[in-house]
């Protein structure tokens, strides 16, 4: 069964807007986790933004289902994971001026500075992930590092699946094969949401685990966080099927 992993960056954003600490981010991931969600993800980064590398310290007792932290690899954001020993890592290209994430990584041109990294989160016993577009011809380099598993990057499906495209599920579903061939788990996100996730994992029953945050908490504005939570789960266990 595909597990639902929450990403609680908009619930920072909304608390960063006026300062203080409302919402409370702990006390979202704590709900979160009552509702059914299987996993809790953050992505800091080093403006902190949204996510303050304080709240990787404070939210690391109360996640008691899975803690995955995503962000580009640079000596403070290793640090900050080795210290919290989350159960995944996920490793994100970001650029300095990117507002969200926007691709994913070249494993051919980063093997060798992703090996290296990669080596480091798992003698520290942390499941990786890298990043990765829909591109079978970087699975095997993505293979080679030593990563567990891939995170595709779904904003592309997401905006073909709202154009009626149903064709741009292709890439991904032949990305996530061979990975799958190359000994390589698959996680999915980015703009995943009620609309789209259950023909994507229809189609891709394979996957472990999806992260779903802007989409998901945006829903949640009209739903209700429990209600939303659930109506994800629902989706995803009518999908796997």
């Amino acid at each position: 069964m595909t597990k639902l992993s929450v990403n609680i960056n908009k619930i920072a954003t909304i608390r960063n807007a006026r300062g203080g600490n409302t919402p409370n981010l702990v006390e979202a991931a704590i709900k979160i986790q009552e509702f059914g969600g299987q996993g809790i993800t953050i992505h800091p980064r080093p403006d902190e933004r949204h996510i303050r590398y304080q709240d990787v310290y404070d939210l690391k007792p109360v996640v008691t289902t899975e803690f995955n932290i995503e962000g580009k690899p640079i000596d403070s954001f290793m640090e900050l994971v080795l210290a919290n020993q989350p159960e995944q890592v996920t490793l994100v290209p970001d650029a300095e001026d990117a507002i969200t994430s926007n691709s994913g990584w070249d494993t051919i041109k980063y093997q060798d500075y992703l090996t290296d990294v990669i080596k480091t989160f798992k003698e520290a016993g942390i499941r990786t992930s890298i990043f990765l577009d829909p591109n079978p011809s970087l699975v095997e380099a993505a293979a080679k590092t030593g990563a567990d598993r891939i995170e595709l990057y779904t904003e592309e499906f997401a905006t073909q699946y709202a154009l009626g495209n149903l064709n741009a599920i292709h890439p991904y579903k032949e990305t996530a094969l061979l990975a799958i061939e190359h000994g390589l788990a698959v996680n999915a996100g980015h703009d995943l949401s009620l609309d789209n996730i259950q023909y994507f994992i229809e189609q891709i029953p394979q996957i472990a685990e999806v992260s779903i945050g802007h989409a998901l908490i945006s829903e949640a504005l009209y739903m209700g966080l429990e209600n939303t939570v659930q109506a994800y789960l629902r989706k995803i266990e009518v999908a796997n099927l």
